[in-house]
């Protein structure tokens, strides 16, 4: 797994690179907080590009790693490595440009969620798949990327959407070929980084505080009923059926 960072013309560039789908372990979480918020604190720094190599965005958590850790330290800790670095990127000092492609699921959509603008590749799809693996979370920021009904219908079903609707609704800046992605990214920045770094960094600071949802308590009050769900043992069987490839089984 590696995630790695490049400084150039005042853009910081972010990219998680973890196959086969980019789905982070405990670790890979708390070190992308950790390079978020060091290169937003960065004073050259003016706009940061997040962005992913190989298949996919982010596929959420490792779900192997979950199951294979005796006890819940891994559960606690996907859960605050998540809340860490989804609040790196609501908090990052300066605007945090998504580039999304293939797809964006379940910890994904608390990072593009959480970011200021989104520019994504044609066919990316957008989901939660949470309630299929007994856990909820990051409906918080998927309300701030579909409306009110279609955010509880997704959460539900655990069906995600095509991006051509994110960017109906405005969410999505562009949407690009594949190909263009990281430069229609690199565009955005570009054009940000033109600005004072002092008013952006402002701007950024003004705009979270006049945001009608506490995105960080929310997200926190999301996570305590994955901890209940859990403590039942329907979370287990979800997980433990997702890892050898099976239904799961919730007739006990």
């Amino acid at each position: 797994m590696s995630i790695t960072t490049n400084i150039s013309d005042g853009v910081a560039e972010v990219v998680m690179d973890n196959p086969p789908v980019n789905a982070l372990t405990v670790a890979g979480w708390f070190e992308l907080a950790d390079v978020v918020t060091r290169a937003g604190r960065d004073p050259q720094v003016g706009a940061l590009v997040l962005r992913a190599e190989g298949k996919g965005f982010n596929a959420g958590v490792d779900i192997k790693e979950m199951q294979n850790t005796e006890g819940f330290d891994a559960l606690i800790g996907a859960n605050r490595g998540c809340y860490a670095a989804f609040k790196a990127v609501y908090e990052c000092e300066v605007p945090v440009i998504a580039a999304v492609h293939d797809f964006c699921l379940g910890g994904g959509i608390g990072l593009v969620g959480n970011a200021d603008i989104i520019v994504a590749a044609e066919g990316t799809s957008f989901g939660l798949p949470e309630v299929n693996q007994g856990a909820l979370g990051a409906a918080t920021h998927l309300a701030r990327l579909v409306p009110q009904h279609r955010m509880r219908e997704m959460v539900y079903t655990a069906e995600p959407i095509d991006v051509s609707l994110l960017a109906a609704w405005g969410s999505v800046s562009r949407v690009v070929p594949r190909e263009e992605l990281r430069d229609a990214a690199f565009e955005v920045a570009a054009r940000i980084c033109t600005k004072s770094r002092s008013v952006i960094r402002r701007a950024k600071e003004s705009l979270n505080g006049i945001d009608p949802v506490d995105v960080n308590r929310s997200y926190r009050f999301e996570q305590g009923f994955t901890f209940e769900l859990n403590l039942t043992g329907v979370s287990d069987e979800a997980r433990d059926a997702f890892v050898e490839k099976r239904d799961a089984d919730y007739s006990s």
